[in-house]
């Protein structure tokens, strides 16, 4: 159990505050427009080297690492899986947006990676590709849909989420080794989250 007050994470590390939410049927709310100029499409089997330059360019400035450092044919098991369904966001011909949804628990879809690469973030893709996850999501047999963030992910994510009809249910802390020491990204990346070494 955690004590209230400062828990040290060692040099090396990077914590962060994760927040679940989640939503039990589809939200009743107006979800709003689109973006211009921009559409999304099924990735049908991604390689491992398409999934992780998109997971990438999205990712880089909020520190996802976790698709980065897994062996490609364990990645393609996940991304190829009948069960998991990818998406990409295209804005001029190139995919600029990642949406993946996780269908592999029965009776739930996680909403397991989603987000925009920097030039279009504010645009109005992500509100179409947030439209996109929650028909496709409760298309199927679902009773539950759930997402999680962490407070590593732009400052808006979790404002978005709850406006896009989810609830918060549940906070953890995470730890783990800071990708811009091993290599993953450069160590330039995600300057609001300090390198700490040893």
């Amino acid at each position: 159990m955690l004590k209230d007050g400062h828990t040290d994470v060692p040099s090396g590390k990077i914590a962060a505050i994760v927040t679940h939410l989640r939503m039990l049927a589809p939200p009743a709310v107006d979800r709003g427009g689109d973006g211009t100029n921009m559409s999304v499409r099924r990735v049908a089997n991604p390689t491992a080297a398409w999934y992780r330059d998109l997971y990438g360019r999205v990712g880089e400035d909020w520190l996802w690492f976790s698709r980065r450092i897994l062996p490609a044919a364990a990645l393609e098991a996940i991304i190829c899986d009948p069960l998991v369904e990818i998406y990409s966001l295209t804005f001029e011909g190139r995919d600029e947006g990642l949406l993946e949804l996780d269908f592999r628990i029965e009776g739930t879809c996680e909403l397991a990676y989603f987000g925009l690469t920097p030039a279009l973030i504010g645009r109005g893709g992500g509100r179409l590709l947030m439209n996109h996850a929650i028909e496709q999501a409760w298309r199927m047999p679902i009773r539950c849909f759930w997402v999680h963030t962490c407070t590593f992910d732009h400052p808006g994510a979790v404002a978005f989420y709850l406006r896009s009809g989810f609830h918060a249910f549940k906070r953890q802390i995470e730890i783990a080794d800071d990708p811009r020491l091993n290599g993953s990204y450069p160590a330039a990346a995600a300057p609001h989250v300090p390198v700490i070494r040893a």
